[in-house]
């Protein structure tokens, strides 16, 4: 399928009610990232992006949370300007908030946790890496960011054909829920919750430090209501605590094609 096609058929739907719709402050459609607004790691369509500032942004606010670190979202929305574009960008599930361009919140892992405990779980996690074969293996297997590790059995360099491969296998396999298993069962009292998000990897990160952390800034706002558009929200997915938080409406969706339909069916009910 054509996304840049499909994309504007959606669009010219969205476009035929524009001049009887107004913005209003007290909604927000809040979008995660990878298989929800880009492919897993890639950058925007142009015309998805064109469709929510020109379609959504008029009637709404928007904001993004995404698992990923700031530059990786940055990258992924096509430049630093979607800073100032959306209304809210939350990297690391919210532990590096920004509002209209400005940084409002910031958290780390680090100090949460305390430094002692983080390596007893570094090491150890690289232990258990240390014993998984895979068909192939790279770099990068635990990424420390601002909020949280990423944990990578493949390891982040990978190319895009060996992430996509290493997808299949571990849908065959299980070797990132079985990695989970593992690391919960080793340290059951650190307060850590370890998700299974995007193609390749595991974010581990304090209890409530999950999506729903953004909403700890959202609640400020006095939203009427709250829009999440999210594909990893079964148990164990990083979208699963904030798509069934009580404060969102939460929406499953399966690609940025499927998020642009459900985000039609959500602006005909904005007046």
């Amino acid at each position: 399928m054509n996304i840049s096609r499909t994309a504007v058929g959606i669009f010219r739907s969205c476009t035929r009610n524009r001049n009887i719709m107004t913005r209003t402050r007290d909604i927000l459609c809040l979008f995660d990232v990878d298989g929800t607004l880009t492919a897993p790691r890639k950058v925007i369509d142009a015309e998805i992006y064109k469709f929510l500032m020109e379609e959504v942004k008029p009637k709404c606010c928007i904001g993004l949370v995404g698992g990923s670190d700031q530059s990786k979202i940055v990258e992924q929305m096509g430049g630093n300007h979607c800073l100032q574009e959306f209304d809210f960008v939350f990297s690391e599930n919210g532990i590096l908030a920004v509002k209209n361009g400005t940084e409002i919140g910031r958290q780390t892992i680090q100090s949460f946790v305390g430094e002692e405990r983080l390596q007893k779980f570094i090491n150890y996690t690289l232990l258990c890496l240390s014993e998984i074969e895979l068909p192939v293996k790279r770099g990068t297997f635990v990424e420390f960011r601002t909020g949280m590790l990423n944990i990578c059995p493949i390891g982040r360099s990978c190319s895009r054909e060996e992430r996509n491969a290493f997808e299949k296998y571990d849908k065959q396999h299980n070797i990132r829920q079985k990695l989970v298993e593992k690391l919960k069962s080793k340290f059951p009292d650190f307060g850590l919750t370890l998700s299974i998000g995007g193609q390749i990897s595991i974010d581990v990160f304090p209890n409530g430090w999950d999506k729903t952390y953004s909403l700890n800034y959202l609640e400020k706002e006095g939203f009427k209501a709250i829009h999440f558009f999210g594909d990893k929200v079964d148990k164990g997915g990083n979208d699963h605590e904030i798509y069934n938080d009580a404060r969102v409406i939460g929406h499953r969706v399966t690609s940025p094609q499927d998020t642009m339909e459900k985000v039609c069916e959500v602006l005909k009910t904005i007046t």
